[in-house]
């Protein structure tokens, strides 16, 4: 224990917190806020001690699901699963799904934060142990339903991102892009997994998930790695190549910074009409409920977001010290806010989605959902319009009902993904299930 934090004090606090969830049961989700491309953003209300507000875990009952939309249907693709946090589809319409969670935590000390942060996600249902499993589902009959389920590959670390690219398939471990050669209709791994560039972890490895997704034209490889801190409170040099997206090159296997300052970035997705890459990214916490808006954006060759020295532009975030005004001053304003802490994580675009004309040119994005902020916030998956490149409305709820009226979670949607027949499919870590979304008969 740090010596200069006493433990009478410590224990008066986690009574004071662990009693304070108790009571959260009753909150539900909050009005929509901070969203759209110029969200209101209140003064910064900075906390020493972190609000801890999150949704428990408790798992679906037998036959329980979420809502859909107004004219959209759900079914459970497959369940049973362990922990599915991100999905692939491959070209004959089989489903890899990463079955995987945090690996295992080396001593990082002791802080406040991370006493909070460690009870939070112990609430949440996210304290168990990865899988390290990718899992290939089929559907051999077209019913929507996964009648197959293999190993795909296991033995991993931390796997999450994955991407398929000119016959090879890359997966996104938490410490390093690996690749296994594939065929079409393969149902495993026929080799070890071939190393192609370290990516940043170590015993400091604060938000360990990292996404790939290949160029089209299989040249290039992109890669998110997340920051190792809140707002740089461990010192930059800890966060060399992270709070970036990575541009691996596939011939060289050399790896620079494409872009920099994304706090956490995680799906990324080809808008079909511009051929530009989008990132949505998870902001800093503990400056208040509405403060900072998670986002989707367009990532650009050596363009700057912000972290930790500003948020949404250049709103200097004054706990940041020393500050870098010349940084600051070119800090690009992401192009759409997607709610504050509501954890945005999956991202895809609508091609190839078949789930009817108020869903026909946008993105779906999986709202993991919120632990600091007071009124929850997330958990759900979202539909954000587009149109000429750009978002063009508000974000339309497309699957919810995640929290049950105990304000217990049953689920928590993370990635997104268009299944081969246009159905949205959804990873539920909680629930342990992939949920399948599609256009209701008639509609």
């Amino acid at each position: 224990m740090h010596a200069g934090f006493p433990r009478s004090l410590l224990i008066a606090v986690l009574g004071a917190v662990i009693a304070g969830c108790a009571g959260f049961s009753a909150q539900k989700t909050g009005a929509i806020t901070g969203y759209g491309p110029n969200p209101t953003l209140p003064k910064p209300r900075p906390t020493l001690i972190p609000t801890v507000n999150i949704a428990e875990a408790k798992g679906w009952q037998k036959g329980g699901m979420p809502t859909p939309a107004n004219g959209l249907t759900v079914n459970p693709y497959a369940t049973g699963l362990d922990h599915p946090r991100w999905l692939h589809v491959l070209p004959n319409g089989d489903v890899l799904v990463a079955e995987t969670n945090a690996p295992a935590k080396h001593d990082e000390g002791f802080s406040l934060r991370k006493v909070f942060m460690d009870l939070a996600m112990k609430r949440a249902g996210a304290a168990t142990k990865s899988a390290n499993r990718i899992t290939l589902l089929r559907d051999t009959n077209g019913d929507g339903i996964a009648d197959v389920r293999r190993t795909f590959a296991e033995g991993l670390n931390s796997p999450f991102g994955m991407t398929l690219s000119k016959g090879i398939l890359y997966v996104a471990n938490t410490d390093a892009l690996v690749a296994f050669p594939y065929s079409n209709g393969q149902t495993r791994a026929t080799t070890p997994p071939e190393k192609i560039v370290d990516l940043p972890a170590g015993d400091l490895n604060h938000h360990w998930t990292k996404d790939v997704i290949a160029s089209p034209d299989g040249r290039k490889l992109y890669v998110t790695v997340g920051s190792n801190s809140n707002v740089g409170e461990n010192g930059m040099a800890a966060e060399k190549n992270r709070a970036a997206v990575l541009e691996v090159d596939r011939s060289t296997r050399r790896t620079r910074v494409f872009a920099s300052g994304l706090r956490n970035p995680n799906g990324l997705s080809w808008n079909p009409e511009t051929g530009k890459l989008w990132v949505a990214v998870n902001e800093r916490d503990e400056i208040g409920d509405d403060l900072v808006p998670d986002y989707m954006t367009s990532v650009r060759d050596g363009a700057f977001y912000g972290w930790p020295y500003s948020y949404f532009g250049q709103n200097v975030d004054e706990r940041v010290k020393p500050q870098r005004p010349g940084l600051v001053a070119r800090a690009v304003k992401p192009d759409y806010a997607l709610g504050s802490h509501t954890a945005s994580l999956g991202l895809t675009f609508s091609k190839g989605a078949s789930l009817g004309p108020a869903y026909g040119n946008g993105a779906y994005v999986g709202q993991h959902g919120s632990w600091n902020r007071s009124v929850l916030s997330g958990y759900k998956v979202i539909f954000v319009p587009f149109r000429g490149g750009k978002p063009s409305g508000p974000p339309k709820d497309v699957l919810a009902g995640f929290v049950g009226r105990d304000g217990r979670a049953m689920g928590r949607p993370v990635g997104v993904a268009i299944d081969q027949s246009g159905a949205l499919l959804v990873a539920d870590d909680v629930g342990n299930v992939i949920w399948r979304v599609s256009r209701a008969v008639g509609q």
